[in-house]
């Protein structure tokens, strides 16, 4: 493990990977929040892969396969789909998400006709364009690691300079009318920032995959935590370990393509908070109803033996554990809980027969009290 790690360290590509694609994970998990809470996951869809066309135009332009040139271009094609989509949805009666649909397909399309005309051109392979589309990150320069560095750290800047306008506007907007924030200045500011935390990974991501990359590690989070400063560092973290864990595990000599499981590592670091993470996790909560439901049965089973004991007014009667199945509204793990039962001496058992102590009888008369009985 120690070799290991020596080597990473000391492999310059990999390096400069790992960099690239931990600071890829930084800015789209923190930006990411925004747009889930907004309801907006659809937006890192639409921008993603509109910004194919820009890409391409870029380089037929200008005729130069730079990082900046292109992730210009990208940034460009993204922020004029969320131009179209609001200009849809406020001239017609379309709904946002069937404008979001609208733009994805006509932008994509426009993107992958213009692709095909390069590639007929013989230039595609000179360029490198069909790299946009599933991502190529073992190829990622020293260039792409600053424009990653420089537009993505501007990104986060902003997003802490315009931290109380944006917040606000995530929960209330029509609180932040009320305060004299302009609403839509702020959607302008925090689209733009998404655009940037997704073109600045389409060359390590894909224009197909970027967006997952802006919504699962804020879907991630949203588990572990209800405060939004907590939310966008865990966000990040998980959007980082993201990077990193899909880079080292596409440097382990399998041929894995490392764009793909960038987004595999984010998804099963999703399934993991999912189930584990302790504010939302569901086998959190599984456990928790388990418990509560033990609780409610190791009050329920001694009250209901006591009462068979006041209706047949012996206390030497037993009763199978069918018939307290069948009389009690938990129809599993009754045995269990008799057996618990036991050993805490409020039953016993005699010929498959359960009787309630007389410790027993004294626990369901305080029991009764503490619960207003």
């Amino acid at each position: 493990m120690i070799e290991y790690l020596t080597d990473v360290f000391s492999n310059y590509t990999l390096r400069t990977v790992i960099l690239g694609t931990s600071g890829l994970g930084i800015v789209s998990g923190a930006l990411g929040v925004f747009a889930y809470l907004r309801k907006q996951s659809l937006v890192g869809g639409v921008v993603s892969h509109s910004a194919l066309p820009g890409i391409v135009i870029a380089f037929l332009v200008t005729g130069s396969k730079a990082p900046s040139v292109l992730v210009l271009g990208a940034a460009i094609a993204g922020w004029l789909s969320m131009l179209l989509v609001n200009m849809i949805t406020r001239t017609t009666r379309v709904k946002y998400d069937s404008a979001l649909g609208i733009t994805l397909a006509l932008f994509f399309g426009t993107g992958i006709l213009l692709l095909i005309r390069v590639q007929m051109a013989g230039m595609s392979k000179k360029a490198g364009l069909e790299h946009y589309l599933f991502g190529m990150a073992a190829t990622m320069s020293h260039e792409n690691v600053l424009v990653i560095g420089g537009l993505g750290g501007l990104a986060l800047i902003l997003m802490f300079v315009f931290w109380k306008e944006f917040k606000v506007a995530s929960f209330d907007p029509d609180y932040t009318k009320s305060v004299g924030f302009s609403v839509h200045l702020i959607d302008t500011i925090i689209t733009s920032l998404i655009v940037v935390a997704i073109v600045i990974g389409l060359e390590a991501v894909g224009v197909i995959l970027m967006s997952a990359m802006v919504i699962i590690p804020a879907a991630a989070a949203r588990q572990w935590t209800n405060r939004l400063s907590l939310m966008v560092l865990i966000s990040a973290v998980i959007g980082a370990a993201a990077g990193v864990g899909g880079t080292l595990i596409g440097d382990s000599g399998h041929h894995l393509a490392t764009g793909p499981l960038i987004v595999l590592t984010a998804t099963a670091l999703f399934i993991l908070s999912l189930f584990f993470a302790p504010k939302r996790g569901m086998a959190i909560h599984w456990i928790r109803q388990w418990k509560r439901k033990r609780r409610m049965m190791h009050r329920q089973i001694p009250a209901l033996l006591h009462d068979l004991m006041e209706r047949t007014k012996t206390k030497d009667d037993g009763w199978t554990i069918d018939v307290i199945r069948g009389l009690s509204p938990y129809k599993s793990g009754i045995d269990r809980v008799l057996n618990h039962l036991k050993s805490e001496g409020l039953v016993q058992q005699a010929n498959d027969l359960w009787f309630l102590t007389q410790k027993g009888v004294e626990y369901v008369g305080i029991d009764s009290k503490d619960h207003g009985g």
